[in-house]
């Protein structure tokens, strides 16, 4: 399973009993895998500082979850030729989110414990509001690049009435640059392809023989050329309207042709190359190591910083298990902490249970509410099914489900 229940206990001699009973009987009864979770020793500053930590801390778990959910995501749109292999790109550190988990051991180096915690919890909201800045930005960018390319591949699937021609008509089937003749695109339905071709120069005077062409067709008609005097196309279009002849508004600008195919191909290389996984051939001496994987920039900061943030989330976890322990257990600080890791989802129940029972001594009043939804706690805020007579946090590492 992805879901770990991260709990603590006081550390004094009964609960460690109680801790080793807990281990015991969830490994017999194979319910779950229990690990230690170390938290260092933080300053505590004073109560009422806890407890507002504790509320800022809680609302900073549901936004980084949210923040790595959201990165987890990206990841898989930039990804869409290759979403089998999302999962390798959503790491920890380089490892395995369970992993990473499972081995949690806290930064000192970038989140020092000898900080007041106000400061320590200061520096991880500050670093995710800057990932969560810098996420907007660049898949607004992806988002904004990828949205013109499908403006123009819609263009392209459209039907012959109002497709774009760019990547259809060449030059060569137009008349161009005479003061007496043009070419006209006709859209001619399918079963009216053989009325075309024995009427179209006949539908007006001073229409060329033998011009018309069939440049392409989808599964309704064709596009047809046909090239006649300037001065007859007003009579033309009406004759041909009345035969269900459509002539298509469009005149051949080579520029214009040349723009929108160059920003096609500029849309399709900038997506390939700049926010996609390519390979290339790396040559060391005289060796060629050929489908060397090179990821693109977002693809890169994206996995980079979904590292960041979701380190930054199990730690934010421990913050939340150390004031909610001293809290709840007092000082001085002394608690045990245990990542648990249930082994299916149709023994969380009987797990819970078990938890519940074992540390049913530390809150009475709490463990009575568990049987009986009736009861009450004072002063607590949370729905009784949030509350255990243990300090509880849930991780899920579920994050595209």
């Amino acid at each position: 399973m992805s879901e770990f229940w991260l709990i603590s206990a006081p550390g004094d001699k009964e609960n460690l009993k109680a801790m080793e009973k807990m281990n015991t009987v969830t490994s017999k009864s194979n319910l779950s895998n229990n690990t230690k979770f170390a938290i260092p020793d933080f300053k505590v500053g004073t109560l009422d500082s806890l407890v507002g930590l504790s509320d800022e801390l809680g609302k900073l778990d549901t936004f980084a979850e949210s923040l790595i959910k959201r990165t987890a995501q990206s990841v898989v749109e930039v990804m869409e030729d290759a979403k089998g292999k999302v999962q390798e790109n959503l790491l920890a550190n380089g490892v395995d989110l369970t992993s990473f988990v499972t081995h949690f051991e806290w930064d000192m180096a970038k989140y020092p414990a000898k900080q007041p915690l106000v400061s320590v919890v200061d520096t991880l909201a500050k670093q995710l509001a800057q990932i969560e800045t810098d996420l907007k930005s660049r898949t607004a960018t992806y988002n904004t690049l990828k949205m013109n390319l499908e403006s123009l591949e819609k263009k392209s699937r459209e039907t012959l009435f109002t497709r774009t021609l760019s990547d259809i008509v060449n030059k060569e089937d137009f008349v161009l640059g005479s003061e007496y003749l043009i070419t006209l695109l006709v859209i001619v339905p399918k079963p009216s392809y053989i009325q075309w071709q024995k009427t179209y120069e006949s539908l007006s005077d001073m229409v060329v023989p033998r011009s018309t062409k069939l440049i392409t067709e989808d599964k309704e008609g064709g596009l047809f050329t046909v090239t006649l005097f300037r001065k007859v196309i007003d009579d033309f279009k009406t004759k041909a309207k009345e035969n269900k002849f459509t002539v298509r508004e469009f005149y051949y600008d080579e520029k214009e042709i040349k723009r929108e195919r160059e920003e096609m191909s500029r849309l399709l290389s900038d997506k390939k190359q700049q926010y996609q996984t390519s390979c290339v051939a790396l040559k060391k001496g005289s060796s060629t190591f050929p489908d060397h994987k090179v990821k693109g920039p977002l693809l890169r900061w994206l996995k980079v910083n979904f590292s960041e943030a979701f380190i930054a989330w199990i730690h934010i976890k421990a913050l939340r298990v150390f004031v909610e322990s001293v809290l709840r257990y007092g000082l001085p600080v002394n608690f045990q902490a245990v990542l648990l890791q249930p082994h299916k989802k149709s023994s969380t129940k009987r797990l819970r249970e078990v938890l519940n029972s074992i540390f049913r001594h530390l809150d009475e009043v709490a463990a009575a509410s568990l049987l009986d939804a009736s009861v009450e706690i004072p002063g607590l805020q949370l729905s009784n099914q949030d509350y255990f007579p243990y300090v509880y946090f849930h991780i899920d590492l579920g994050l595209l489900d």
